[in-house]
């Protein structure tokens, strides 16, 4: 099921910044509502390029990671792979973003 959305992503051609815009806040509040589907989604997004977005390995690492984290197994194996390419810097930068989001959704739902 997953495989289709990252198909679906890879195969879309950037689309004007409106639309990249649409895909990636829709994205975002998704993942601030509690889904946890839409933080591989964004992995994905970041991972590829796609929706008009650059190619950002430290953004994909951190949402992968996310996703890992709520047991997406497809989610830690695309970290893994992003991982080869990436420096152990880039890496820890990565896994600081991710832990500034946990601790910002910790002060919104408190």
């Amino acid at each position: 099921m997953e495989l289709a959305k990252i198909e679906t992503f890879a195969k879309t051609e950037p689309a004007d910044m409106a639309g990249y815009d649409m895909v990636v806040a829709q994205c975002l509040a998704d993942a601030a509502g509690g889904n946890h589907t839409a933080y591989f989604d964004l992995g994905v997004i970041y991972s590829t390029g796609s929706h008009g977005a650059g190619c950002d390995l430290i953004e994909a690492h951190k949402w992968f990671n996310l996703a890992a984290s709520r047991g997406h197994e497809e989610a830690a194996w695309c970290r893994a792979d992003i991982s080869d390419e990436m420096t152990a810097r880039e890496i820890a930068e990565a896994q600081r973003r991710a832990r500034e989001w946990l601790a910002a959704g910790t002060r919104r739902a408190a």
